[in-house]
């Protein structure tokens, strides 16, 4: 038998964990292993990439600027971009296609219309009070 040999590039690494990314509308989390001193910013990049990856729908796109990822856990209030993944100490997130404003000429003035009925955050909120109340 060979003894087991750990990595050399591994060692000093600090933690990693399993985390799990649900998109919204898509059929089922992503999951991969990322370093608890990654950015939360750096995570989007790879769950996008992970999610193009495996073909899944819908169609997403690789800007992460146009992403927030929450912690169900920890409120409603979007996880910064510059913090570390692990900061929070959970492993399970969503992620969520920030709303698009869409640009509307109305007598030659450039006007912000509002995509939809509704906020992402607000529809974020009803979600986790049914689940709440419905236990």
């Amino acid at each position: 038998m060979l003894p087991y040999k750990q990595k050399k590039n591994q060692a000093g690494k600090g933690n990693r964990l399993l985390i799990s990314i649900t998109v919204l509308g898509s059929a089922g989390p992503i999951r991969f292993v990322v370093n608890e001193d990654e950015l939360v910013a750096a995570v989007i990049d790879t769950a996008l990439k992970s999610y193009a990856r495996e073909g899944r729908l819908p169609v997403l796109g690789s800007d992460l600027s146009n992403f927030v990822l929450y912690c169900p856990n920890a409120g409603t209030e979007a996880l910064s971009p510059w913090e570390t993944i692990g900061s929070h100490g959970v492993r399970n997130f969503i992620l969520f296609k920030k709303p698009q404003a869409e640009k509307a000429i109305d007598d030659g003035k450039s006007v912000i219309a509002r995509k939809g009925n509704g906020s992402w955050k607000s529809w974020f909120n009803k979600s986790l009070n049914l689940k709440i109340s419905s236990h």
